[in-house]
């Protein structure tokens, strides 16, 4: 069969005519493809999945209860378009209530389709052929992927340990500085944990200015912080000047699948991103968004039951890890552990990277993780895995996670 006319006409940003002709495995691929193989080989184990991102938990009764109740309405039929007022309301509520921030609901807050949706769309706002956007790495790439999409060039700022994982901004160079249109930070981080303080924000803010940059502060999993009060960039004098932030119902009220966040920040950057977006969807499902309010005006209830759930989970994983001789410490915030990955066991195993430990988890211990090997050989744990069950099944997960690990003897 001769090869589709189609071959030739793929855009060069996913790859042109070699696209679906790579045959580089992606390292979720991997982990999927490992974990199938060891649940095969073990029909009788049951695998402990460290790995998912995001929350094990359902939407709270109270706001899957109003979805019901809002999906029947006949007014909330029709499309969304940029959001709806109540639910824009509702936001600027919970941004005064949680991190003592004023936005003014019509000109400094538009609805996305999820936190995805949103970093996808925000480089269409401003990205130009040369221009750069600055991203952390270990990290999210979906900005990245869009501004080379565009012409654009992303720039990779590594997060190390001995920095307390926060970005070294004054090595880039004055060129970098110059092209720099978006300047992309998340905190609390996936995956290190890490959370920003004060005065890093402090310093990003006033770099930003110096260098006419937009930050776009990826506060996704910002309510899930045990380190002290969420923050918001917008709490640092001059940020709504040089600032969007992210919000998301995903993280901290265990809405991941209903696929609803929120833009807010610098009024111009708001408007030109709710002008682009008017010509990639027509919004969300209002009922959704209405039903979202009821979770907002309830996060006083909600977030903390969720934080302290994930927290308790982390401490264990903490110590376990730490008994077995690696350097884990407690994030800061998110559901993610973040640690250095072995160079072997005492056994005869070897591990040149984050990857190789991380499939060797899957392969002996049936524990998945996901691998960084971005900036040092790291894997990442989640305090995410399933346990139903309550507190019980959560606590025999655990328990099971310390046995597996027990026996092995890890050289660092």
């Amino acid at each position: 069969m001769s090869e589709s006319f189609l071959q030739t006409n793929f855009a060069e940003r996913i790859g042109g005519d070699r696209f679906g002709k790579d045959t580089t495995i992606y390292k979720f691929e991997k982990i999927k493809r490992a974990k199938r193989a060891a649940m095969a080989a073990n029909p009788g184990v049951k695998l402990i999945d460290m790995g998912v991102g995001e929350p094990d938990d359902m939407a709270f009764p109270e706001v899957i209860k109003t979805l019901a109740e809002e999906a029947a309405k006949w007014e909330n039929r029709t499309y969304a378009d940029n959001g709806v007022d109540e639910f824009k309301a509702a936001a600027a509520r919970y941004m005064k209530s949680l991190y003592g921030v004023e936005l003014d609901p019509q000109t400094q807050i538009c609805h996305a389709i999820g936190s995805k949706s949103a970093l996808s769309l925000l480089p269409a706002c401003f990205i130009n052929p040369g221009d750069i956007t600055v991203q952390t790495v270990p990290g999210y790439p979906v900005m990245a992927t869009w501004t080379k999409y565009l012409g654009g060039e992303a720039v990779n700022l590594p997060l190390l340990e001995e920095n307390g994982f926060l970005p070294d901004l004054d090595s880039l160079s004055a060129d970098q500085k110059k092209r720099t249109k978006l300047l992309y930070l998340n905190y609390p981080n996936n995956p290190t944990g890490a959370s920003a303080t004060v005065e890093f924000f402090e310093k990003v803010v006033k770099f930003a200015l110096e260098n006419n940059i937009l930050i776009v502060s990826d506060a996704a999993y910002a309510p899930l912080n045990f380190a002290g009060k969420p923050l918001s960039i917008f709490a640092i004098p001059g940020a709504i000047d040089c600032a969007v932030e992210l919000h998301s119902m995903s993280k901290g009220f265990n809405m991941t699948g209903w696929r609803l966040s929120w833009v807010c920040g610098n009024e111009l950057a708001v408007k030109a991103f709710a002008s682009v977006k008017d010509n990639a969807d027509s919004g969300q499902f209002a009922a959704i968004q209405k039903a979202a309010i009821v979770a907002l005006d309830d996060q006083a209830n909600i977030t903390p039951k969720i934080c302290e759930k994930y927290e308790r989970r982390l401490e264990s994983m903490t110590r376990t890890l730490q008994s077995l001789g690696f350097p884990a410490k407690k994030p800061a915030g998110s559901f993610y552990l973040y640690v250095k990955a072995p160079k072997g066991t005492e056994a005869g195993d070897k591990f040149s990277s984050g990857e190789d430990f991380s499939q060797w988890l899957i392969k002996e211990k049936l524990i998945s993780s996901v691998p960084w090997d971005d900036a040092g050989n790291y894997v990442r744990f989640s305090a995410t895995f399933v346990a139903r069950g309550g507190k019980d099944e959560e606590e025999e997960v655990l328990k099971e996670f310390a046995a597996r690990l027990s026996d092995a003897k890890f050289i660092f």
